[in-house]
């Protein structure tokens, strides 16, 4: 066997995957790309060292700048979402509310969510941390034509449960949670209220979304590669300190020696400059990702796609989801793939599994990051349009799709905006 050649193989495989989405309209809405200062980080020295610990108590030695790096990290995310506490150590935002569990909860405990089917993300399923955590799962009742929680069967539920800790947020995420009133009801009971922001954490920075740690949340997770355009990775805010709340140092220990050792430090560092540069630059990325979906939605809608959430705006957030027949999801998501559009079938509410779900959810954070306005989601919603509902050939919609894309590749509300987002070697060298 030439190793050599094994190697070389998943390098060019590397690089079709950067020519692919080069050429693509990539709307996978849990996705983006990163600016130029965060990429160099990821090929720092951080990449293969370990930090166990907390800035200034570590386990090993050699830590000195990046203490300084992590206690930069904390600070500007504390900034950022106006919150007394963040841990920025945790790889995922999965790994963030398995952090959650593990200090808060013990196995067989009482939790509320969403089911999966009705948006809910994995990780507060039962095949996902919380079934690992040994948790009971209680289910809100959801309201299908609103796309949101049913309030008052939610409220009804908390209160006849009593859980330990009532979880929001979702995977699915077009409104904002109704937080102030579950809340209160989840107070009432003695439950700690956990927000999973994952989605829609950019937009929360951004002030264009609802703001959980004002209105009832007790923690905060999130993934800071979404709406948020960092590194994968995630984090954890709260509006108490260590200091203040015996509750945080559970969690803090939720983290390490919970769920972590080391945690990608390069990622730690990325997570800095992605936090810095959404303070530069967040608002006006929050609010034009919000103008696109909207925008987007509607096109779709008026080409004669089933939307949902229409008497409500169709959406608040950067996510459309729309039905494309029963058990349909993945047949169109290919169909799509092969016209270079990059979107994910979906469950919708009705639908029963994950692998044959009837839906197709985008996200428009990504495109809104490459530049593109509503004017552009009219073209978009054309190539939907040709592909789905007319029935094009996916090859001859794709020479379209590639035309266009290429006066898309820049990138946009970052510390210097218009590196080539696909070029597979752009570095700083400042």
């Amino acid at each position: 066997m030439d190793w050599l050649k094994e190697a070389l193989f998943v390098r060019e495989m590397a690089m079709e995957n950067n020519r692919m989405f080069g050429d693509a309209l990539p709307m996978i809405a849990s996705e983006n790309i990163l600016s130029p200062l965060c990429k160099e980080m990821l090929i720092t020295d951080f990449h293969g060292r370990y930090a166990e610990g907390n800035p200034g108590k570590r386990y090993y030695q050699g830590c000195k700048f990046f203490d300084e790096v992590e206690s930069k990290a904390i600070e500007l995310a504390k900034i950022l979402f106006n919150a007394k506490y963040a841990d920025v150590r945790p790889t995922s935002g999965t790994v963030a509310n398995m952090a959650v569990f593990k200090a808060w909860t013990k196995p067989s405990d009482k939790v509320t969510v969403l089911d999966t089917a009705d948006g809910a993300h994995i990780s507060f399923g039962k095949w996902g941390a919380a079934g690992l955590r040994g948790l009971e799962l209680h289910t809100y009742p959801f309201d299908s034509e609103a796309m949101n929680i049913d309030v008052d069967g939610a409220i009804a539920t908390i209160r006849k449960v009593e859980p330990k800790l009532a979880l929001f947020g979702q995977s699915v995420f077009l409104f904002p949670t109704p937080l102030k009133e579950l809340a209160d009801a989840a107070h009432e009971v003695g439950a700690k209220v956990v927000y999973d922001a994952a989605h829609v954490l950019g937009l929360i920075a951004g002030g264009k979304f609802q703001q959980p740690l004002k209105e009832g949340a007790d923690v905060m997770t999130g993934s800071t590669h979404k709406t948020l355009p960092g590194p994968q990775g995630g984090v954890i805010l709260a509006n108490k300190t260590r200091d203040e709340s015996q509750d945080m140092k559970y969690l803090d220990w939720g983290v390490f020696p919970g769920v972590t050792s080391s945690y990608h430090l390069h990622h730690v560092a990325a997570k800095a400059i992605a936090f810095a540069e959404h303070l530069a630059f967040g608002k006006q990325y929050a609010e034009q990702i919000i103008k696109n979906a909207k925008k987007l939605a509607e096109e779709l809608y008026n080409h004669g796609f089933d939307v949902l959430g229409s008497n409500h705006g169709f959406t608040e957030s950067h996510q459309i989801l729309f039905k494309v027949g029963k058990e349909k999801g993945g047949e169109a998501a290919q169909k799509l793939e092969e016209a270079g559009i990059i979107a994910n079938m979906n469950m919708v509410p009705g639908d029963e599994h994950p692998m044959r779900p009837s839906g197709i959810r985008l996200g428009v954070q990504e495109l809104t990051r490459l530049g593109m306005k509503e004017g552009e989601m009219e073209e978009i919603a054309k190539f939907f349009k040709r592909v789905l509902i007319d029935g094009e050939e996916p090859a001859k919609v794709k020479k379209d799709v590639v035309e266009f894309k290429k006066n898309y590749r820049k990138i946009h509300y970052c510390f210097y905006e218009g590196e080539d987002a696909y070029e597979y070697i752009k570095l700083v060298q400042k």
